[in-house]
């Protein structure tokens, strides 16, 4: 063998995108449904009952990890559909060290790119906190 091989597509290294895609929804989804139920929670009952804004993004953490149970399977027959067939690769390759590694650096990288732009609520919430502030 050569010291160097030859990329094919049954290559673990291609197996990261068919992971970090459906990560990138997960992320998404589960910070934008956080955020979301976290302010609400803090408006509604941080008011009425007296929690603190920690407790109340607790509760939208909690809301937002069973909606995430909820929503996986759509996540990823959303993703097989848009994607097609993940890599080809044999079962010697699937269990080897490097296809979990790519696999695991594709999961990581989806979950964190999907997580940044979950976020987008906040540009929301601050906007309507610099309307409260310019009403007053």
């Amino acid at each position: 063998k050569q010291w160097y091989q030859r990329r094919v597509r049954g290559e673990p290294t291609n197996c990261a995108p068919n992971f970090r895609i459906p990560f990138l929804g997960f992320g998404f989804l589960d910070n934008t449904i956080m955020l979301c139920a976290g302010e609400y929670i803090d408006i509604t009952l941080g008011s009425a009952l007296g929690i603190s804004t920690l407790a109340a993004a607790a509760m939208g953490n909690l809301i937002s990890d069973v909606a995430g149970i909820g929503t996986a399977g759509t996540v990823e027959q959303t993703t097989k559909r848009l994607l097609g067939r993940s890599s080809v690769l044999t079962a010697e390759q699937r269990e080897g060290a490097r296809a979990h590694r790519w696999v695991f650096s594709g999961r990581c990288l989806g979950i964190c790119i999907g997580c940044i732009l979950g976020m987008w609520p906040l540009f929301l919430l601050e906007k309507e906190k610099e309307d409260e502030c310019t009403d007053r």
